[in-house]
């Protein structure tokens, strides 16, 4: 058994006489310490797989489950990090880290050097007295990430946290998160639209399409190391991501490359 099991999950919304259907019959296995992206256009499901896997949102058919244990709530092993950053702007940046801690009756002095810990990880150890509304979008986020791994979760669920970012400061963000994830072994779901930030980040890729979501193709990443986005081996598993999107629509067999 996978650390991570969905089988068969649909998820169908209904609004007064109209229903949707967000996700089809959808099957993935994930492994412990895999860094995981859902990839693919808005509306084809993606974030809600997300929040099914986080435990905000629940099936309407098949299974979730994480260790064996069926998904019925978020918890606090389990971090979401989502694209509006979620800092408490009455806070400093230190105490934003610090908030899972608080809930976890995590001792003071113990809470001032984890977080004081990842914050150098993240390089705002020389803004831990600043505010929110102090930084810039790029920094918010490090914060956002930082308050995550302070507590650290087992997984975490990260909803397109860069798209509000300008291109270098996403591509920086993209490197680092990369690398912090591998050096601490963590599990990590990542929802984007973005190819390129998917061939930089994931060992697979979970390629899904709408009307109705579906996961369309499943594609390693065969790659090691930093990740040149210049390189023959990014441009090629890139062109391979290009490939499996100009399928026709009506062929919706799950197939992996």
């Amino acid at each position: 058994m996978s650390y991570i099991e969905i089988h068969d999950v649909s998820r169908t919304y209904r609004q007064k006489d109209q229903v949707f259907q967000a996700l089809s019959h959808v099957d993935l296995q994930i492994e412990q310490g895999e860094f995981i992206c859902l990839l693919g256009p808005s509306g084809c499901g993606k974030s809600t797989l997300l929040n099914i896997l986080a435990g905000f949102d629940r099936v309407t058919e098949g299974t979730v489950s994480i260790g064996g244990k069926p998904i019925t709530a978020p918890t606090i092993r389990n971090v979401t990090i989502f694209q509006n950053y979620g800092l408490l702007p009455w806070r400093t940046v230190e105490k934003n880290v610090e908030l899972g801690l608080e809930s976890l009756h995590i001792p003071a002095d113990k809470r001032h050097e984890i977080a004081e810990h990842y914050l150098k990880l993240v390089g705002l150890q020389d803004f831990r007295h600043h505010h929110p509304a102090e930084l810039s979008g790029g920094m918010q986020q490090r914060v956002a990430i930082a308050r995550a791994l302070a507590v650290d979760p087992d997984i975490l669920f990260m909803d397109e946290p860069f798209a509000a970012l300008d291109a270098l400061t996403r591509m920086n963000l993209q490197d680092e998160i990369s690398s912090i994830c591998r050096q601490q072994h963590k599990t990590i779901i990542f929802v984007t639209h973005d190819i390129d930030e998917s061939v930089v980040l994931a060992d697979r890729i979970v390629i899904m399409t709408p009307n109705p979501g579906h996961i369309k193709a499943i594609l390693p990443v065969d790659l090691h190391g930093q990740r040149d986005r210049t390189s023959p081996d990014f441009l090629h598993v890139r062109d391979r991501v290009f490939q499996s999107f100009s399928l026709k629509p009506e062929d919706k067999t799950e197939y992996y490359i």
